[in-house]
Order: structure tokens, then sequence, then C-alpha cells
């Protein structure tokens, strides 16, 4: 059959075989991981394939599961520290990769098992925890009467960080929304998508209810055929927003909210301060961590735990001020082809 040539397969080594399985059937099918994620560990793959056609001379294709010992293990986080300079927690994320992995290899093969555990034994280390960056009632109000809501844009924007704030929604929870996942009418309620998939109804306040009432009436979404399933947010080109999208209009109206009001900013802002924001709000006004513990998706409340950590000074001073913080009069309350590494850097893609 002169003409067809067969392109290369991978070569199936166990760990070829076992890789294929975790990143495409096992972690999206039995864990339920979400896209991110898988591409967080595949990246954690294809940066330890590097390491060891780069310094240590393995040939990708070549690797077995019994190479991957503990010891070749600790040599790959060390390089990502000196060589690809990452930080503690991108480090321990590479790792918790792997302990994932291993811990599946265990249950496929239980020959392995011994070496199994001495890599799950391997420990995470230690990282500094980063002082919690969060706005304060003023600086909230600032920062939400920058949109010019004379402007479409301008009211996307200001739908986007209402609705960031009253849900204390992940970014990429915000950037999954549909329509169908926001209910205007009362009880008004958000359903957001968080890690493994897992799903929480989210009540938000009339007013905001209200916002997000009148930005779907000027979309022309209610009551439209199909337009349930349109993200709610979208960039200039009709497109759902990115992460990095989100982030850039925060980043944009931090910026202007700087001009005239720079000690009302965090020291460090991204969407996730919004979410901070909401959950100290809450605390400050005597709601119970397990209650914010269940807004904000946590598994557990010793997660939540965390925002009961503010300092007391700063405790004192937001009980004296009130809760509510008007905004533009309608502010919240609240395996098969090519090589292993080509192959990896095309999962998920």
């Amino acid at each position: 059959m002169g003409g067809l040539s067969r392109r290369p397969t991978m070569k199936e080594t166990d760990f070829a075989i076992h890789i294929n399985s975790f990143l495409t059937r096992y972690l999206p099918g039995q864990r339920n991981l979400s896209t991110n994620t898988i591409t967080s560990y595949r990246d954690a793959f294809k940066l330890f394939l590097l390491f060891c056609e780069t310094d240590k001379k393995m040939k990708a294709d070549k690797i077995r599961i019994s190479d991957l010992t503990p010891e070749l293990l600790t040599e790959y986080l060390a390089w990502l520290e000196r060589v690809r300079h990452c930080g503690v927690g991108t480090r321990n994320q590479r790792l918790a990769a792997f302990k994932s992995f291993f811990h599946y290899v265990a249950s496929m093969q239980p020959e392995h098992l011994v070496n199994c555990q001495r890599v799950l034994d391997l420990p995470m280390k230690k990282v500094a925890r980063r002082a919690m960056n969060y706005f304060s009632p003023e600086g909230l109000h600032l920062l939400l009467s920058q949109p010019d809501t004379r402007t479409p844009k301008g009211r996307r924007d200001h739908a986007l960080l209402v609705l960031l704030y009253d849900t204390a929604a992940r970014v990429q929870e915000i950037v999954d929304l549909r329509v169908r996942d926001v209910r205007v009418d009362q009880p008004a309620t958000v359903t957001l998508y968080g890690k493994g998939r897992k799903t929480r109804v989210v009540p938000v306040t009339a007013k905001t209810a209200s916002i997000m009432e009148g930005y779907f009436q000027e979309k022309e979404w209610i009551g439209r055929s199909g337009a349930l399933d349109f993200p709610v947010f979208t960039n200039s080109r009709k497109c759902k927003l990115s992460r990095a999208g989100v982030a850039h209009i925060l980043s944009k109206h931090v910026k202007r909210m700087s001009i005239g009001g720079s000690h009302y900013v965090p020291e460090s802002v991204s969407p996730h301060c919004l979410r901070h924001t909401k959950a100290i709000h809450l605390l400050r006004s005597g709601v119970p961590l397990i209650y914010i513990r269940d807004i904000l998706g946590h598994v557990s409340v010793t997660t939540t735990e965390i925002y009961a950590k503010v300092d007391a000074e700063e405790k004192r001073k937001a009980l004296e001020n009130a809760y509510e913080v008007p905004a533009q009069d309608i502010i919240p309350n609240w395996e098969k082809d090519r090589g292993l590494m080509s192959w990896l850097s095309e999962i998920c893609g």
C-alpha cells in the first residue's frame, strides 16, 4: 500500500500507558477534576520529562515506572526551584501531581506498592503564609464606583465586579457562568461549579439580582431562545472572558481608584481578593463559619477558619463601621501518536 506511511506510535512502557490512562480517563472520569487541574498535572509531567532529558539524559519514551524513584523525584523538585525558579507553592503543586499519580499506580500495579509508598512519603515544603489581602468597606465602595455605567462595557465591568464580590466566587467559577446559572427572580441565586466540578448554589442580594437583570435585559437574553447557554461575561469579540481577562478588568479599575484613594488599595489585588473581601465581611457581620464555608465551597470548615484569624484591631475597626456599602446606588450587601513529550504537549490543549 504505497504512499501511506504509519505515524510512529508512542512507546508502550508502563509509564506511558499509565500516564495516558491517568490523564485522559482517571482524572476526568473517576476524580471528576476540572480541565485546569488536569492541565496543571499534565504540566508537572512535561517538566519532569524535560528534566529527565536535559539533566539525566534519559529518553522520555524509555522511562518506566521503576525509574521514578523518590531520589529522582527529589532531584526533579530541586531542579524546579534551582533551574526553573519555581516557588515553593509551585514545587508543592508538582509534587502533589506525582503523589496523585502514584496513588493511581499503586491501585493498578500493586507490585510497585513499596516504591509508591516511598514517593507518597515525600514531604511538602512549608510555605510562609501570605498576608490576606481584602478591601475595606470604603475600599470596596470606591472600587465598585469606578466602572463608567453610562457605557455597555462599564455596565459589564460593574456587573462582573459586583457578582465576584457578592458570590465570593473563584475567578474560574465566574468565567464558566452561563445565563441559566443566574436566577434573578426571588430568591435570587447563582449556581457555581467549583473545584472537582462540585456544584453549589449561592444566594445573592436583591440589588445584585437587579443589576444582573438589567444586564441581561440590555443583552436581550431574557426569554430569548438559546440564550440560557450563553456565557454571562464576554469580551469585545463576544467570546467568553478568560481568567486573565477578568484579572485585567479588575486591575484596570484598581489603577483608576488608586489615583485618589491609594490607601484603600490592598497590597496585592487579584480576583481572589474579592473572595477574601466577602468572607471577611460575612465574618465581621456575625455569620457563622459553617455558613461561610458553604458559600465559599470549602470542603472543611478548617480551611474557612483562616478568615477568623484576622488581626484583632482590624476586627474592631470593621465592627465600628456599618457593613452595608452603597455603590452607584445598587451595590450588594453582600495513546497513540508521536513521542510521549509531544503527546503531553497536546493533551488538554
